[in-house]
């Protein structure tokens, strides 16, 4: 999937080409954006920028997510994207760049605010499997590499199950904000090793949430997760430098592990 094994989580409105190349040295991939797709949620995040959070609102999203992606062609990482939409056509569009530009294209069933849930995007989708599924196999029928941000506590959400669904629908990877709930990253490590023996599919397991130092690196990697990723600190070089020792060392202790 990408080497080594940490990824800069996307920060909504922050997350461009200049601010993965600042991090090229240390990261095996960044996730860019998010990036609100179709009016929905391109109308939730104008509500969002309203109330002083920051967005990406480029006059044409599709074009823009192109742009950013050639921007890291040379860079000396794995690109991708962190989308929300409620409807599939740009989708569609987006992916196919992802594919041909060799990007990751990140669903976002993570983001909680008020605004986007309410348009149907985000959090939402860990509500409504169906159309997390219909979005999964959109994206991956178009051909694009497909990881899906989910985030632990909330209610009646079983990120395991959810874990099967990605993976079912074509799938590659599933990227845990594990909140509070450090644990849940060996649930969905499981599942995602049950889903490769059913489906055939190697669901890569990204762990997210206080990735900072040797300690919190060795939690999320011990408890099965293939890669962790950091997010507020994905501009500071000295908590970079750190979280990419302790991942180099632990997979340098475990060989066998890599494959």
């Amino acid at each position: 999937m990408f080497e080594p094994r940490l990824a800069l989580a996307s920060l909504s409105g922050q997350s461009d080409a200049e601010w993965a190349r600042s991090a090229d040295e240390f990261a095996g991939a960044a996730l860019l954006g998010g990036i609100a797709l179709d009016g929905p949620t391109r109308e939730a995040a104008r509500e969002l920028v309203a109330r002083d959070r920051e967005e990406f609102l480029p006059d044409d999203p599709v074009r823009f997510v192109d742009r950013q992606l050639a921007a890291l062609e040379d860079a000396d990482l794995r690109a991708g994207f962190n989308v929300r939409t409620t409807t599939l056509g740009p989708l569609r569009e987006v992916a196919e760049i992802c594919a041909e530009r060799g990007a990751l294209l990140e669903l976002n069933a993570h983001c909680r605010q008020d605004e986007m849930c309410a348009a149907g995007a985000g959090e939402s989708l860990l509500r409504d499997s169906d159309r997390l599924r219909e979005q999964v196999a959109t994206a991956a029928d178009a051909g694009a590499t497909v990881s899906v941000k989910v985030r632990a506590e909330v209610p009646g959400v079983d990120l395991a199950e959810l874990t099967r669904v990605v993976a079912e629908e074509g799938g590659d990877a599933i990227h845990v904000d594990a909140m509070d709930s450090e644990g849940v990253v060996a649930e969905v490590a499981e599942a995602a090793q049950s889903a490769e023996s059913t489906a055939g599919t190697d669901l890569f397991v990204i762990a997210n949430n206080g990735v900072r130092d040797d300690e919190t690196v060795r939690e999320y990697l011990a408890y099965g997760a293939d890669a962790v990723s950091v997010g507020r600190p994905s501009d500071d070089p000295a908590v970079l430098r750190r979280v990419k020792g302790a991942v180099s060392k632990w997979f340098a202790e475990r060989p066998e592990v890599r494959a």
